[in-house]
């Protein structure tokens, strides 16, 4: 139960692939629904949305990004070896039907989230625009699956060290521009998705985004992962984790997630800084 039986570094080995044996979930699971897993029985329950499934093989595969004590535990875990506990699928799926024009931008491991949710689109029957966005080239992951899954493929880096020199943001609103776009799919830092949801408001195009709020259970007992969604407050972990994205509160979402991550601290003073050209 929970064996890996792959295992990749990818981005300067920061950030891991991880196919695991779990063949009850791999027959359930939907794309967008997530897992909770725990390396050792002292270790922290870390809560990832699943990045594949494969039920002929009986398997899920998750991506993580190693940044604190738990994850570098993960780190350790190689070919061969058991997560200590496993529970899932978790979450409502993505509500998948054919729209029409479809745009899903990811960005950092939030691609790995976006990779069956683009699928599935593409399968409904959608086209699909995809945007994905890294600091850097070396730090982008699943370029060729994303490829795969969509029609037309944007990629953006921070430093401009391949495709377009600049952010996602800018390449979202210059298809919006130029296109009738029927939905938008945006996952990844919050920043980035609050500066997606900021410019298809303007359009009012249907914005669905993925939140990461801190969790513990998954089952909506601990009250950790709670957002404010509208006039409501939701828990991600049973609500979610997909939203309106006109909607959220990113402003607290951020804030909460702060005062538990430099990094995500760190992360959103950056953006909150940069202009939308």
């Amino acid at each position: 139960m929970a064996r890996i039986i792959y295992r990749e570094e990818m981005a300067q080995g920061t950030i891991i692939l991880n196919e695991i044996e779990a063949s009850r979930i791999s027959r359930k699971a939907k794309p967008g629904q997530f897992v909770i897993l725990q390396a050792d029985e002292t270790g922290e329950r870390i809560p990832l949305t699943m990045a594949d499934t494969n039920p002929d093989k009986g398997t899920i595969t998750i991506i993580y990004m190693v940044i604190g004590k738990s994850t570098a535990r993960f780190k350790e875990l190689k070919v061969g070896d058991e997560y200590y506990a496993l529970i899932g699928p978790l979450g409502k799926p993505t509500h998948v039907e054919k729209v029409g024009k479809v745009v899903c931008v990811g960005g950092g491991t939030g691609i790995a989230v976006l990779h069956p949710i683009t699928r599935a689109l593409k399968a409904a029957g959608n086209e699909v625009i995809t945007i994905l966005g890294s600091r850097s080239y070396d730090l982008l992951i699943m370029e060729e699956k994303m490829k795969a899954a969509s029609h037309k493929l944007h990629i953006c880096t921070d430093d401009g060290s391949h495709g377009h020199h600049g952010f996602v943001t800018n390449v979202l609103k210059d298809v919006l521009d130029k296109e009738n776009i029927d939905l938008v799919v945006a996952i990844g830092p919050i920043p980035m998705m609050k500066f997606c949801s900021l410019i298809t408001k303007e359009k009012n195009v249907k914005t669905l985004v993925s939140l990461n709020p801190i969790m513990v259970d998954g089952t909506g007992m601990c009250g950790c992962c709670r957002v404010t969604i509208g006039d409501d407050t939701k828990f991600a972990c049973v609500d979610g984790p997909e939203f309106d994205a006109h909607k959220v509160d990113f402003d607290e979402l951020a804030k909460r997630l702060a005062s538990y991550l430099e990094d995500e601290k760190k992360s959103y003073e950056a953006y909150e800084k940069c202009k939308i050209q």
